[in-house]
């Protein structure tokens, strides 16, 4: 299995210029590729024009300074950006052509099966880098024994500070997905409440009020300075600092709840969501932006992929509307946020209805059908009700009370598994 891992590199001075010196030469390399292939009458395949690099070297002096397979890799860029232009292209969509990269826009460079070596140096830990040096590393958590490495990209962030991110191998057997799952659990994410699953839990929103906050007053003293004054460099580094800040935490949060439920569960149901449309949206796109639906799944695909847990992502349309229990459709706007069944009297979290309908289209998906194992609360409710009419009055409630699980004690905690008093042994929290 593939995997990246990121690291924070301690670069000196003097390797810090030798790093941007590589990265802008190979940015200017991006561009004579791009005019090249812009002049050309049909673009030439991509290693015809890896062959032309030494051709290069012979009167571009600043070629020779930089590592053979760094050079490679930004011919590839090219290819590889004019290949998602056309894929985006032949989905109907307006696309324009490729622009030259100025030089914020262009701050990394890769190295690709060699170049590159993981040392200890007097007892420390440092990546060395063909043509560049040692440089010391922060190695927060150890590369797998049986991992290879295959590549290295270096980054400076927008706060000025270099990252080394590790493409690895993994040399193992992937767990195969269970035939007959037995944990399965169906969640609805959300605004007000991030997640909602059918074990009957709330996940609540993080809080960022607070960071928000801090980033909009860094901004604000950013719009005061004057552009390009030193000032100004340095307030716009602040800002960066508030940004990335948020980021960290965001995928913190998103990291330790996706990681939860791919190991704890043999299935879990989803919704199909367009992250990227409903941000489009009219209205509240800040909040749905904030939630990061997108990044979530994408989390969990790979993380259940992982631990061999079955991820189905169902069709979202009227999951909300849908009675759980018998299946009636009821219109009902956002502001209500119970649900009651006019046909059968069943009442439930708007959002708990919700993941059970999750859960059930995914069942069906992977022809698994329901049992009283998979859906306590609704066989609770039809046995309490079977002796009733057709006119049932709605119950008392179905399922049971929601128990809010603070995001912020997630985040805080440092433990993929959420936590509250009287969870089972298990740890399941949902």
């Amino acid at each position: 299995m593939q995997y990246n891992y990121k690291y924070r590199l301690n670069t000196p001075e003097d390797i810090t210029e030798t790093l941007l010196h590589h990265v802008d030469t190979c940015r200017q390399l991006y561009n004579h590729v791009l005019y090249l292939l812009n002049e050309a009458d049909d673009i030439p395949a991509r290693y015809e024009v890896q062959g032309r690099l030494p051709d290069l070297k012979t009167w571009w002096d600043d070629l020779r300074g930089v590592h053979s397979k760094v050079l490679q890799m930004v011919v590839k860029r090219v290819y590889d950006n004019l290949s998602t232009l056309k894929a985006q292209k032949e989905t109907g969509r307006a696309v324009g052509m490729l622009k030259w990269k100025p030089p914020r826009e262009y701050r990394s460079l890769t190295y690709n099966q060699s170049g590159f070596k993981l040392k200890n140096t007097s007892g420390r830990p440092v990546l060395w880098l063909s043509k560049i040096g040692e440089i010391p590393i922060h190695l927060h958590r150890e590369i797998p024994e049986n991992a290879t490495i295959k590549q290295v990209t270096v980054k400076q962030e927008p706060t000025g500070e270099w990252y080394a991110t590790f493409g690895i191998d993994v040399d193992e057997d992937t767990p195969e997905k269970p035939e007959n799952p037995e944990r399965v659990v169906g969640i609805d994410v959300g605004i007000l409440k991030y997640a909602h699953d059918t074990d009957g839990y709330t996940i609540e929103s993080p809080d960022f009020s607070e960071e928000r906050e801090r980033l909009e007053r860094a901004q604000r003293d950013l719009s005061r300075k004057e552009h390009g004054s030193a000032n100004w460099e340095k307030q716009r580094q602040v800002v960066a600092e508030r940004h990335a800040d948020l980021k960290r935490k965001r995928r913190d949060f998103l990291h330790k709840l996706s990681n939860h439920y791919a190991r704890e569960y043999d299935l879990v149901a989803v919704e199909d969501l367009d992250a990227k449309g409903l941000v489009e949206l009219p209205g509240n796109s800040r909040n749905r932006a904030g939630a990061a639906w997108g990044t979530f799944l994408r989390m969990l695909k790979y993380k259940c992929e992982r631990e061999g847990t079955l991820l189905v992502a169902v069709d979202p349309s009227g999951t909300t509307k849908e009675c759980a229990a018998c299946g009636v459709s009821t219109e009902k706007p956002l502001w209500v946020r119970e649900h009651s069944c006019p046909s059968c009297g069943f009442e439930a979290d708007r959002d708990a209805n919700a993941a059970w309908n999750i859960l059930s289209r995914g069942l069906e998906d992977v022809g698994v059908g329901y049992s009283e194992s998979t859906s306590p609360e609704i066989e609770d409710f039809w046995c309490a009700n079977e002796s009733r009419s057709d006119s049932l009055t709605p119950v008392e409630t179905a399922l049971p009370a929601d128990t809010p699980v603070s995001a912020k004690r997630v985040v805080e905690t440092g433990s993929p598994t959420l936590k509250r008093e009287g969870v089972s042994p298990s740890g399941r929290v949902g």
